[in-house]
């Protein structure tokens, strides 16, 4: 929609003027405001045009940021509308800071908070999105299954299909599935996890997390979370030490299943950015032996 029209359709749905917009970075073909209105709120838009052909509405971001809001105390937007194409929620006052020690600290004690309250059951009530990729999300009873099954082999496969991962790095990623057990652990319990922690979702605001945004949740184990926060170096040492202070971690995360983890995050950026990101599958399954 154009920008007269967004703003008419804006005004409609919140009843109130809009007195002041201007841009907001926001990524996969969506156009971004910050809205100012006359009754004093500050909001954060997102929209989609109707004809771009995502299957997935944004209503979805806001169920999820609505699930985090009831299920948890992460800091995450008020959501005040959503549909397919338009969501709106409250601007989250930022200055755009490094993450810092103390950011990285503030950080691990709400993500130990999030991931140490026990969930019924591995997946979630309904799929879920991660940016713009459909995620599916099965309850199940295991851990590992579940990752094997729904995380490495259903984004390897769309990215072979899809013709961005090729049939030989495909063969040894089902190489891996196949002695899946034989690296991952079961948890002691489901965590809810917020799902696509990296710099870009994470607000800083004095030195310490002003918010969280762009979830992509299901409940699954704690260590996918941690391992993501270290693919694009979001978080280190100082976010370590503070959360495993809180929630330590079984013998081997560091050294060999954060890797493994990180395969997933990486076949989602294959199969949304190309075959850039097929050098770390690679560096994955040969450090397996794979």
């Amino acid at each position: 929609m154009g920008d007269n029209e967004l703003k008419s359709r804006l005004e409609e749905v919140l009843d109130a003027r809009a007195v002041e917009t201007s841009p907001l970075p926001v990524g996969f073909g969506l156009t971004g405001l910050k809205l100012c209105l006359a009754d004093g709120r500050r909001l954060a838009v997102k929209a989609r045009h109707a004809g771009s052909g995502r299957t997935s509405g944004l209503e979805l971001e806001a169920y999820m940021l609505g699930e985090l809001a009831r299920h948890s105390e992460l800091p995450v937007p008020h959501v005040h509308y959503a549909d397919a194409n338009l969501l709106v929620m409250d601007f989250i006052d930022n200055d755009g800071g490094a993450i810092t020690d103390s950011v990285e600290r503030h950080a691990a004690e709400l993500i130990a908070k999030l991931h140490a309250s026990p969930k019924a059951r591995f997946g979630y009530a309904r799929d879920t999105q991660i940016g713009p990729l459909p995620q599916p999300n099965p309850e199940t009873s295991r851990w590992v299954p579940f990752f094997r099954d729904h995380r490495l082999m259903a984004m390897a496969e769309r990215a072979h299909a899809e013709g961005n991962l090729p049939a030989q790095l495909y063969a040894r990623v089902e190489r891996l599935a196949e002695r899946i057990d034989d690296y991952l652990i079961e948890p002691a319990f489901p965590s809810l996890l917020h799902g696509d922690l990296w710099t870009g979702n994470v607000l800083v605001s004095g030195g310490r997390i002003a918010g969280f945004v762009d979830p992509a949740i299901y409940c699954g184990h704690a260590e996918i979370e941690l391992a993501f926060t270290t693919m694009f170096g979001t978080f280190g040492k100082a976010f370590f030490e503070t959360y495993e202070a809180l929630l330590p971690l079984e013998p081997g995360f560091h050294e060999l299943r954060c890797d493994i983890y990180n395969l997933y995050p990486t076949l989602v950026h294959v199969r949304l950015f190309g075959r850039a990101y097929l050098a770390g599958i690679d560096r994955t399954l040969a450090k397996l032996g794979l």
